[in-house]
Protein backbone atom coordinates (compact mmCIF):
# COMPACT_ATOMS: atom_id res chain seq x y z
CA UNK A 1 0.00 0.00 0.00
CA UNK A 2 1.37 3.25 -1.05
CA UNK A 3 0.97 5.89 1.86
CA UNK A 4 0.10 9.54 0.62
CA UNK A 5 2.74 11.95 2.24
CA UNK A 6 3.23 15.49 2.59
CA UNK A 7 6.75 16.57 3.12
CA UNK A 8 7.91 13.11 3.04
CA UNK A 9 5.59 12.87 6.55
CA UNK A 10 3.02 9.97 6.28
CA UNK A 11 -0.40 11.21 6.79
CA UNK A 12 -1.85 7.68 7.89
CA UNK A 13 -2.59 7.43 12.03
CA UNK A 14 -3.33 4.60 13.94
CA UNK A 15 -5.07 5.49 17.26
CA UNK A 16 -5.14 2.34 19.52
CA UNK A 17 -4.91 1.86 23.40
CA UNK A 18 -7.50 0.94 25.87
CA UNK A 19 -9.92 2.74 28.45
CA UNK A 20 -10.17 1.36 31.72
CA UNK A 21 -14.00 1.33 33.22
CA UNK A 22 -16.15 0.00 36.10
CA UNK A 23 -16.40 -3.95 34.87
CA UNK A 24 -20.28 -3.51 36.03
CA UNK A 25 -20.25 -0.72 33.70
CA UNK A 26 -18.50 -2.64 30.54
CA UNK A 27 -20.80 -4.29 28.46
CA UNK A 28 -22.80 -1.18 28.58
CA UNK A 29 -19.92 1.02 27.29
CA UNK A 30 -19.08 -0.75 24.40
CA UNK A 31 -22.88 -1.29 23.71
CA UNK A 32 -23.49 2.31 23.63
CA UNK A 33 -20.07 2.83 21.53
CA UNK A 34 -21.35 0.77 18.40
CA UNK A 35 -23.11 3.52 16.96
CA UNK A 36 -19.79 6.11 16.87
CA UNK A 37 -18.70 2.35 15.34
CA UNK A 38 -21.10 2.23 12.92
CA UNK A 39 -20.83 5.99 11.87
CA UNK A 40 -16.94 5.99 12.29
CA UNK A 41 -16.57 2.83 9.35
CA UNK A 42 -18.70 5.02 7.18
CA UNK A 43 -17.15 8.58 7.51
CA UNK A 44 -14.19 9.68 4.71
CA UNK A 45 -10.80 8.30 5.32
CA UNK A 46 -11.98 5.71 7.87
CA UNK A 47 -9.95 2.57 7.04
CA UNK A 48 -11.15 0.94 10.22
CA UNK A 49 -12.26 1.30 13.42
CA UNK A 50 -13.65 -0.91 16.96
CA UNK A 51 -14.25 -0.20 20.21
CA UNK A 52 -14.53 -4.32 22.08
CA UNK A 53 -14.40 -6.02 25.15
CA UNK A 54 -10.92 -7.00 26.45
CA UNK A 55 -11.06 -10.92 26.58
CA UNK A 56 -9.18 -11.25 29.90
CA UNK A 57 -9.56 -8.04 32.02
CA UNK A 58 -13.19 -7.34 33.10
CA UNK A 59 -12.76 -3.73 33.15
CA UNK A 60 -10.69 -2.95 30.38
CA UNK A 61 -12.11 -2.13 27.05
CA UNK A 62 -9.85 -2.07 23.90
CA UNK A 63 -9.74 1.27 21.21
CA UNK A 64 -8.13 0.90 17.85
CA UNK A 65 -9.27 2.88 14.45
CA UNK A 66 -7.08 3.35 11.47
CA UNK A 67 -7.51 6.64 9.08
CA UNK A 68 -6.01 7.40 6.09
CA UNK A 69 -5.31 11.32 7.56
CA UNK A 70 -4.79 13.65 10.36
CA UNK A 71 -7.44 15.48 8.43
CA UNK A 72 -10.27 12.81 8.48
CA UNK A 73 -9.90 11.83 12.11
CA UNK A 74 -10.09 15.16 13.23
CA UNK A 75 -13.44 15.54 10.86
CA UNK A 76 -15.20 12.70 12.46
CA UNK A 77 -14.10 13.56 16.04
CA UNK A 78 -15.45 17.34 15.84
CA UNK A 79 -16.23 17.38 19.89
CA UNK A 80 -14.96 14.12 20.83
CA UNK A 81 -17.32 11.76 22.91
CA UNK A 82 -20.34 12.67 25.01
CA UNK A 83 -19.25 14.04 28.28
CA UNK A 84 -21.98 11.62 29.91
CA UNK A 85 -19.44 8.79 28.70
CA UNK A 86 -15.96 10.43 29.31
CA UNK A 87 -16.84 10.26 32.88
CA UNK A 88 -17.45 6.74 32.96
CA UNK A 89 -13.62 6.33 32.03
CA UNK A 90 -11.78 5.68 34.72
CA UNK A 91 -8.58 5.89 33.49
CA UNK A 92 -7.16 5.54 29.85
CA UNK A 93 -3.85 4.60 27.73
CA UNK A 94 -4.52 5.87 24.07
CA UNK A 95 -2.07 7.30 21.72
CA UNK A 96 -2.03 8.36 18.20
CA UNK A 97 0.75 7.05 15.66
CA UNK A 98 1.43 8.21 12.90
CA UNK A 99 2.55 5.00 10.08
CA UNK A 100 5.77 5.45 8.23
CA UNK A 101 5.26 2.26 6.43
CA UNK A 102 2.31 -0.54 5.49
CA UNK A 103 3.32 -4.11 4.23
CA UNK A 104 0.80 -7.29 4.21
CA UNK A 105 1.57 -9.29 6.99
Amino acid sequence: MNLPTERGLPHMLIVAGHLVVDPADREALVAESAEAVALARTAEGCLDFAVTADSLDAGRVNVFERWESADALLAFRGAGPPGEMTARVLDADVRRYGVASVEDA
